[in-house]
């Protein structure tokens, strides 16, 4: 996907508590029909090789709706966002939906075909894999209570971010 012009980038993860890119404009927003889960291996920045940590990636889920945050972003930020995102994610197109209306835009998903997919596991399982795992951007565990702080912040409710969250304290 060539991007030429100024286009909505979608963060459902780290992207909404870590901008480490610029932007021209900032606004929570949401995807339908997407659903996030941590169902994405992390052996690049949550966890190790032989050692994944577990972030979050985005399953078809029909009338769901995944609440975030968008950023406005020229098209030499993606050289950055490509590289932060390479653990298995790929761009794809979607409609962001703002309080103003919706915008095409794009998000970052890891695709269940990617050699990085864990799927899915008992909750109990997963904390106790996020509990463990530490990589090159820090304890897996902060990647789960950071993102669980920014939705609250943004006043979003995801009870399955919530849930890992409280079993991994």
């Amino acid at each position: 996907m060539t991007i030429t012009q100024p286009i909505w980038v979608f963060g459902y993860g780290s992207l909404i508590w870590k901008q480490d890119f610029p932007y021209l404009e900032s606004r929570p927003g949401r995807i339908t029909d997407w659903a996030r889960r941590f169902w994405q291996g992390s052996h690049d920045h949550r966890g190790l090789e032989h050692d994944p940590g577990r972030v979050v990636t985005l399953v078809s889920a029909p009338g769901v709706d995944c609440h975030g945050r968008a950023f406005l972003v020229e098209p030499e930020v993606f050289e950055h966002l490509d590289h932060r995102e390479k653990n298995g994610y790929e761009r794809i197109a979607v409609d962001i939906t703002f309080e103003s209306g919706s915008v095409r835009g794009v998000v970052y998903r890891a695709a269940e075909d990617n050699p990085a997919f864990l799927g899915p596991a008992p909750l109990a399982e997963m904390a106790a894999q996020i509990n463990r795992c530490v990589g090159p951007s820090g304890a897996n565990r902060d990647y789960v209570l950071e993102l669980a702080r920014a939705l609250r912040g943004m006043g979003c409710t995801d009870p399955l971010v919530f849930e890992v969250e409280a079993r991994v304290l």
